[in-house]
């Protein structure tokens, strides 16, 4: 029997950010395909080009679906998917157009562009990275473009410029190679009329929240950590609203309000990307490239230093933990009570979301590299390949493929759900999927 949604779970129409509401990557209630065929004509809605390279992930409002990109004067830009060990950067010292799009969600049509910026990046990218890698976010009043070094942008949800904002230069490459620019990735998010960054980078790591009515800044904490590609994530308790965010040395909490600290750990992972997520009453985060790779299950109710003693997995305040099965990329999901993890490699690990206990390991395809993130909905789990291959599982404790249906181009976004349908952005297009 599939996940039911509970109360207070995403709804199905709106997708307001990255992976959805609260980053959660759900979205039950209505039936989704399993199989689709552009050459068929089977349940592909509408394929909608647009130019550029983007890694951001569409995000929809009722009717509305919103895209961004980085527009090069280069009609070919560099782009390198795959498993490969090398990082190097990639300098483009030709203008870039950074655009917001306004598509209609029923037909693809493109009812508004607006270009933020037309200017030289300011830095370099990873040669597996774009311009363009952060998700927007709306709240439905306001939609809120960021571009990284080239600025925070906020826009109506008709294109109307609101306003603008210069956050400087944001340089963010792997720790101990200060000569290497990968990029910057971390979205924006709303909650409570408050657009939340953190821009974890060299020399000037800090998390902020703007009024986004007019993007006067409310508050700024600094942080003393690495470079961080995460999102962070906002959950609301008993007592207080929290900003969670990922780290390389050191994971936190913060108040919404205020942006004090809540509490803190050490962390053994490094380079971290994925997005922390909440379910149970558990924060769950991974952040693995080498080192010990963890995953960690954090009450929500964490207070101060709550980093584990040496050789422990767990204390008063971590619910289990477990070391060498973290994803370096991907954003976990829990759907039910179980959370799925998939590597780089394309290896799915399933376990019981509140003890940890492990229900399978298996391997989803050989050879291929996995970077979006999974999504999940009518009792199934999409995880998309880097070659445009998309994974249909049955949720559930054993390991069960329904379908493998391609897209037909390079995928490294992350896909939206909104009422029974998938949108997915490729290299070239966004696609709708639906029954």
């Amino acid at each position: 029997m599939p996940p039911v949604a509970r109360s207070g779970e995403p709804s199905t129409t709106s997708w307001p950010q990255f992976r959805g509401p609260s980053a959660s990557g759900v979205a039950d209630g209505r039936p989704l395909p399993a199989n689709w065929s552009e050459e068929k004509g089977e349940n592909v809605k509408w394929r909608t080009p647009i130019p550029g390279l983007a890694h951001s992930s569409p995000i929809i409002w009722g009717d509305r679906v919103f895209v961004t990109s980085a527009i090069s004067s280069d009609p070919n830009p560099y782009l390198k998917v795959g498993l490969y060990g090398e990082s190097p950067d990639h300098p483009e010292r030709v203008d870039h157009d950074f655009r917001v799009y306004g598509l209609d969600k029923k037909t693809g049509k493109v009812l508004w562009e607006k270009t933020a910026v037309r200017s030289v990046p300011k830095t370099k990218r990873h040669i597996k990275a774009t311009h363009a890698n952060c998700t927007p976010v709306t709240d439905g009043k306001h939609v809120v473009a960021f571009f990284g070094s080239e600025g925070l942008y906020c826009y109506d949800v008709d294109g109307k410029l609101i306003w603008q904002k210069d956050v400087g230069v944001l340089d963010a490459g792997p720790a101990g190679a200060d000569e290497l620019q990968w990029g910057f990735a971390s979205s924006p998010i709303i909650h409570d009329g408050k657009v939340i960054l953190f821009c974890a980078v060299r020399n000037q790591s800090y998390i902020a929240a703007f009024d986004v009515r007019d993007g006067k800044e409310l508050w700024r904490t600094s942080r003393e950590i690495d470079p961080c590609w995460g999102t962070p994530t906002v959950h609301s308790g008993p007592g207080r609203t929290q900003v969670i965010t990922n780290g390389y040395k050191q994971l936190g909490g913060y108040d919404l309000a205020t942006g004090q600290e809540l509490w803190r750990m050490r962390s053994r992972g490094d380079v971290p990307v994925p997005t922390p997520i909440v379910a149970h009453d558990l924060i769950f985060i991974t952040n693995a490239h080498g080192g010990d790779s963890p995953v960690y299950a954090i009450r929500t109710n964490a207070t101060g230093d709550i980093t584990l003693a040496e050789g422990a997995t767990t204390n008063e305040y971590i619910a289990w933990s477990h070391m060498k099965i973290g994803n370096y990329m991907q954003t976990p999901l829990v759907y039910g009570d179980l959370l799925y993890c998939c590597r780089d490699s394309g290896i799915l690990a399933c376990y019981e979301a509140k003890s940890g206990q492990k229900k399978f390991r298996e391997r989803l395809a050989d050879g291929v590299g996995f970077t979006a993130s999974p999504v999940a909905g009518d009792g199934k789990v999409y995880f998309t390949s880097e070659e445009g291959d998309v994974y249909v599982i049955q949720a559930g404790p054993e390991y069960k493929l329904l379908a493998t249906n391609k897209l037909g181009e390079i995928c490294m976004a992350t896909p939206a759900i909104s009422e029974g349908n998938l949108f997915f952005r490729t290299q070239r297009n966004v696609v709708a999927i639906g029954k």
